[in-house]
């Protein structure tokens, strides 16, 4: 060998799967013109990778003279559409590979093929007439695990090797050449087994592409398309590459037509030579695969529509739901694609479409009559999207449960420490962060939100003067100022949040809290401070009410919401009381008034959109 081994396979197959030790076996048979290939599989069990064997063998022609120096020789090949490094994944994944080959009728070769191979040292030998034929055995498994069970499952490896062949098992079966595949494994002294014969591969409908991609090479398409236990659906859509296919994604798992076996197969000389080393990428530009698949999912989808016309009307209703959950987006989702690549990859599109738009428009010195109708209509999709984000941060309230901690029902409130500081100047940036909206949407007026800062940092803000430290933490604090000009005396709301499922004596901390934080800043009042109002949110039962009951006055809202002013004492020497205004909120009552104001936006846009 006239390469060192061991840095030939780290550089061509270091992205490798156990299953292309079976691939490669394969190809290297079929290539000496076997027609049956059986593959055995041994493994004490799976938690021993080290007791993992495979051993493949075939009917081939053996390694005769010719072939045993090809094979000795990397790059050595007969023709472009072979790499000469195939073997070389062998050493991937075991240390020994004990190789014996019969050939010529008579003649048998011996050679051991490991990181050391020396091509030199083989035994050649005479014997009794025999067919010929090539038996590999792997032993000596060098990695800490095998990857996936589904390697070592005849079933799932029979799968494969369809999808790796079907266009080379395709073309033999048209020559009339027959072929049967055996696979055999004993995984902890349980035995299972299978084969492929011709007869997997189906017959074929062959359809001339009409393309814009290449004017010299034609496409071909063959495809097939049979009804199949439901358990055994499947849709293998893949191009043929020197003899081998490579998987594209056109359908995503999630849009896979149950009931249906399909095959799709593109043929064109444009790609002979036009892969990687370890066979598993295409060599071509990004934008030339692209338009293959572009091209490849266009027919398919065609063609799927035509054979299963439900298909159709399935796709649809996908794109309805699309439409409605999305509205911002009607107009960018690519309906040719809907019902086929994943919902996640259509929505990205879109939204980079949507985003592209943005762009431009906000990039433009000066705009014509049509860049300004398109700025009106950019405007309202990013409204749309701002009021959709709102509803989502609802929904995620209207889920929460007794499990929910307080932190993650605050977080939708508003980030945390860190982050949960958010000025005017910055209202833009925050606005997927901070949601005072779910108070009122007047609370995004604010000049200042701190979400669970330290109570000296709030002192700060309103006064400019350093503060004692105080690491007391109000759930979230907000300032406003209907003066530009002086900002100060300012407003502020004080709010506390409670988690759900606690007990009554729980709840009412929330008052006593309330209470300290007023005393804090009841100091500055009249002064730094104009007014002030302290929200406890809660979730209620028949105990809270019935204590509110008692000493809280009921308000409107959606839900409940009670109110009391009460007294607080904010110095001793002098001894000074003033009155505050509590107010204790259900949480329940928090969302409903935030969803009910939230969807008389989403229920006009959605009536826009969806009549446009």
């Amino acid at each position: 060998m006239k390469v060192k081994l061991g840095q030939a396979v780290k550089m061509f197959f270091g992205n490798s799967s156990l299953e292309m030790v079976y691939f490669e076996a394969i190809a290297n048979s079929l290539d000496a013109k076997a027609t049956e290939i059986h593959i055995k599989i041994f493994a004490e069990t799976l938690s021993q990778p080290e007791t993992l064997k495979v051993e493949i063998s075939d009917n081939g022609e053996g390694f005769t003279d010719e072939r045993y120096k090809k094979f000795s020789n990397l790059f050595d090949v007969e023709e472009s559409s072979h790499k000469g490094l195939g073997r070389l994944v062998y050493l991937c994944y075991f240390e020994d590979i004990a190789v014996t080959s019969f050939f010529e009728r008579i003649k048998k070769r011996e050679f051991d093929f490991t990181e050391g191979f020396d091509e030199e040292k083989f035994e050649l030998s005479e014997i009794q007439e025999r067919p010929s034929g090539t038996i590999f055995r792997m032993s000596n498994y060098v990695l800490q695990k095998i990857a996936k069970s589904e390697y070592l499952q005849p079933k799932k490896i029979k799968q494969r090797i369809l999808e790796e062949f079907y266009s080379r098992l395709f073309q033999l079966k048209n020559d009339g050449v027959s072929i049967k595949i055996t696979i055999e494994a004993t995984i902890e002294g349980k035995k299972n087994n299978t084969t492929l014969e011709s007869a997997d591969i189906p017959e074929f409908t062959k359809l001339e592409l009409d393309s814009k991609i290449n004017l010299i090479d034609k496409f071909d398409l063959y495809y097939s398309i049979k009804e199949t236990d439901p358990t055994e659906s499947s849709l293998i859509a893949a191009i043929s590459v020197d003899n081998r296919t490579v998987k594209v994604d056109l359908v995503a798992q999630e849009n896979m037509p149950i009931g249906y076996e399909m095959v799709f197969l593109l043929y064109s000389d444009f790609f002979k030579g036009k892969i990687d080393a370890a066979r598993q990428n295409l060599n071509i530009s990004t934008h030339e695969l692209k338009e293959v698949q572009t091209l490849f999912r266009k027919e398919v989808v065609s063609i799927i529509e035509s054979k299963i016309p439900t298909i159709r009307g399935r796709n649809q209703k996908t794109k309805k739901s699309l439409v409605n959950r999305y509205p911002h987006l009607s107009g960018y989702f690519n309906t040719e694609n809907i019902g086929y690549v994943s919902r996640s990859e259509i929505l990205k599109e879109a939204q980079k479409e949507f985003f592209k738009e943005q762009k431009d428009l906000l990039d433009a010195t000066s705009l014509t009559d049509e860049q300004f109708e398109k700025s009106i209509e950019i405007s309202s999709r990013a409204l749309t999207e701002y009021i959709l984000f709102r509803q989502f941060t609802i929904d995620q309230l209207k889920k929460s449960t007794n499990n929910s901690s307080e932190a993650e029902i605050h977080k939708l409130f508003a980030s945390m420490r860190k982050e949960g500081k958010f000025e005017k100047d910055n209202a833009s940036d925050d606005i997927y962060r901070n949601n005072a909206w779910l108070l009122d949407d007047k609370y995004m007026t604010y000049e200042t939100v701190l979400s669970d800062r330290e109570m000296g940092e709030l002192v700060k803000v309103i006064t400019d003067e350093e503060e004692v430290p105080d690491d007391n933490r109000p759930d979230i604090a907000l300032i406003f100022s209907n003066n530009p000009d002086n900002k100060k005396p300012f407003d502020v709301v004080i709010v506390e949040l409670k988690k759900r499922g606690i007990s009554l004596e729980e709840n009412l901390k929330v008052v006593t809290q309330l209470e300290k934080r007023a005393r804090k800043l009841m100091k500055h009042y009249n002064n730094q401070i104009q007014r002030i109002w302290f929200y406890g949110i809660i979730e209620f039962n028949e105990d809270v009410e019935t204590h509110l009951a008692g000493e809280y006055t009921e308000l409107y809202s959606c839900g409940k919401m009670y109110y009391r002013e009460t007294n607080v004492a904010i110095s001793l020497n002098p001894k000074i009381i003033l009155p505050i205004g509590v107010f204790i909120w259900d949480l329940d009552a928090v969302i409903k008034d935030a969803d009910a104001r939230n969807s008389a936006f989403l229920n006009l846009i959605k009536s826009k959109f969806l009549n446009s």
